[in-house]
C-alpha cells in the first residue's frame, strides 16, 4: 500500500508540473481532434504502463522474498528468472501493443479533410513564414510568425524548411513534426476552441533556436474571415510627413529583404512586413512589439535577438525614426 500510494504521489506531481506550462502550451490540455487523439493514446499508455511496472516489480519481490533460505541455490535461482521472465514477457507485449497503436492513432488524419484551409509553413533561422494559399492567386497572401486557423474546420498545412533542419511543435493542437531541407510533409489540424496558443521549433537549429516561437490563434468563423480579408488588403498608404519620409527611407535601407504589399518593396528574404503593428511580437517572440522595441531592434537587431541575419543598417536617428513610424503604421 505504501508504494502504491508513493507512485500515485509522484505521477501527481508530474502532471502537476507539465500543467504548469499553462493551456497555451501544454499536451495535457489537447484542443483539436488530432492533440486530442494524442492525449487518449498517452492516458491509455500511462494507465497500463504504471500497473505493468508495479507488477514487475511485485513478482521480483515475492521471487525474491519466497527463494531467500529455502531450498538449493539451483531451484532458487531458476524459480526467480521464470518469475521475472514471465512477468516481463507479459509486460513487454502489452506496451508493444499499445506502442502498435499509438503510432496510429498519434498520426495527424490524412486525406479525409473536407474544404480544408490550405497553409504553407516555411521554417527559417530563426522566425516562421506563413503562405495562406489559394486557387485564386488574389486570394493568396504572406505573414510571418503568427498563424491564424478557423474553429472546427481543418487546415491543411505544408511543412518546409528553407535552411537547416527544424521541427513545429504546437502541443495545444498537434504533435511535432520534423521539418528537413529537400523536403515537404503535410499535416491536418481541426482545432474545437477558440483561443490564443502557442507553438515553437523543437529541433534545435541554431544559436536562437529558443528564441523561435509561433504565435496561434484559434478564430470563429466570423472573426476569422474579417482577418483573412485584413491581410489580403495592401498595406496602409502613409498619410503625414513622418510616414511619408518612413516609407522613402525603408524602400532605400530595408527593401532589399522585406517585402510590404502594394509598395516596392518586394524581396522576400526576411519576414513580410505588411501589417507588422497588427502583430504582437518581434523577432519571433523575442521580444514585445511596440514603438520603443521596434526602433531599437531597426537601429541595433543583434540587441533583442543575438545572431540573427539582419544587419545593422546605418541610419540617421530622424530617418529611424520615420521608418519605425512607418511600419508602426502598418496594422
Amino acid at each position: 500500500m505504501r508504494q502504491r500510494g508513493l507512485a500515485g504521489w509522484v505521477m501527481v506531481a508530474g502532471v502537476a508540473a507539465l500543467s504548469a506550462c499553462g493551456h497555451v502550451q501544454s499536451s495535457l490540455t489537447p484542443q483539436s481532434d488530432e492533440s486530442r487523439a494524442i492525449a487518449r493514446t498517452w492516458e491509455l499508455s500511462a494507465w497500463v504502463a504504471i500497473p505493468v511496472l508495479l507488477l514487475v516489480l511485485l513478482a521480483l519481490g515475492l521471487a525474491l522474498w519466497r527463494n531467500h533460505g529455502n531450498g538449493e541455490g539451483r531451484t532458487r535461482d531458476r524459480n526467480l528468472w521464470f518469475s521475472v521472465l514471465g512477468v516481463s514477457v507479459l509486460g513487454a507485449g502489452l506496451l508493444a501493443v499499445l506502442a502498435a497503436q499509438g503510432d496510429g492513432q498519434g498520426r495527424s488524419p490524412q486525406g479525409a479533410a473536407t474544404d480544408p484551409v490550405d497553409v504553407r509553413i516555411t521554417a527559417r533561422q530563426w522566425w516562421w513564414q506563413i503562405d495562406y494559399l489559394d486557387p485564386d492567386p488574389a486570394r493568396r497572401f504572406t505573414t510571418a510568425n503568427e498563424l491564424h486557423l478557423p474553429v472546427d474546420r481543418p487546415t491543411r498545412i505544408e511543412l518546409r524548411s528553407g535552411d537547416v533542419r527544424h521541427s513545429l511543435w504546437i502541443p495545444v493542437l498537434d504533435g511535432a513534426q520534423d521539418m528537413v531541407p529537400g523536403q515537404a510533409a503535410t499535416i491536418t489540424i481541426t482545432p474545437r476552441k477558440v483561443g490564443r496558443y502557442r507553438g515553437q521549433c523543437a529541433q534545435f537549429c541554431g544559436v536562437q533556436h529558443a528564441n523561435m516561437a509561433l504565435d496561434v490563434r484559434v478564430d470563429d468563423a466570423a472573426g476569422y474571415a474579417a482577418w483573412q480579408a485584413h491581410q489580403r488588403a495592401p498595406a496602409n498608404a502613409p498619410t503625414t510627413r513622418a510616414t511619408i519620409a518612413g516609407r522613402a527611407g525603408f524602400n532605400t535601407a530595408c527593401a532589399a529583404c522585406h517585402a510590404i504589399s502594394g509598395s516596392a518593396a518586394t524581396r522576400p528574404a526576411g519576414p513580410d512586413l505588411t501589417h507588422l503593428a497588427s502583430r504582437h511580437a518581434l523577432g519571433a517572440g523575442a521580444t514585445p512589439l511596440d514603438r520603443g522595441t521596434l526602433e531599437t531592434w531597426i537601429a541595433d537587431p543583434q540587441r533583442h535577438k543575438p545572431g540573427n541575419l539582419m544587419p545593422v543598417v546605418p541610419l540617421q536617428p530622424q530617418q529611424r525614426s520615420d521608418i519605425t513610424d512607418y511600419l508602426m503604421s502598418l496594422d
